[in-house]
């Protein structure tokens, strides 16, 4: 069987157009859905994950965007993982770490864990993200012993940097599942 997607949106839960959210309808994922997308804190963000974790039945692969993939990495921190996590495709990671004017609550996302993550993991970052300088989203892949990927000049890979259907996306998912899944897993 091959896992379920769930999808982890980050601030404002990426709106319609978002290709997370074109994503949950495709593959049928399910998605983490925040009571206030815009207040993240480790604590509160990573109990609602840990609650479609635990509802959605089989193994799991996450797909965190920005604020979502700080979600995923501090409900790693706080619960040591779950043994269904069989991945995560980490996109656009924010850096909590230094003050964003348009965004101060992304603060509270802060400090960002610099541990191995326990699960295998792909971090995707663009070249010139505003929220991530490369050379971070790169530490914060080794840190996290996960593989890395450059997204080239991709802005923050969200719909204002003209991702809303992303395919390459879909193909570094695909690429993913095949190398986290054993060989008698039908794949997408």
């Amino acid at each position: 069987m091959t896992p379920t997607i769930v999808i982890v949106p980050g601030l404002g839960d990426s709106g319609p157009e978002h290709w997370q959210s074109l994503w949950t309808g495709k593959f049928g994922a399910a998605r983490v859905q925040q009571d206030d997308p815009d207040r993240p804190t480790p604590e509160t963000w990573s109990a609602r994950l840990q609650e479609v974790i635990d509802a959605t039945p089989g193994d799991l692969v996450l797909i965190g965007h920005s604020c979502g993939v700080l979600n995923i990495v501090h409900w790693a921190r706080l619960t040591g993982g779950h043994p269904r996590v069989k991945g995560a495709m980490l996109v656009g990671p924010t850096d909590a770490d230094r003050a964003f004017e348009e965004y101060p609550t992304v603060a509270d996302m802060a400090p960002v864990p610099m541990q191995p993550l326990p699960f295998p993991a792909l971090v995707v970052a663009s070249e010139n993200d505003p929220f991530a300088s490369f050379e971070r989203a790169q530490a914060f892949a080794d840190a996290w012993d996960a593989e890395f990927i450059s997204a080239g000049e991709a802005g923050h890979i969200n719909v204002a940097s003209g991702h809303g259907d992303w395919p390459d996306g879909e193909v570094l998912l695909s690429e993913a599942l095949h190398a986290w899944t054993p060989p008698d897993i039908v794949r997408m």
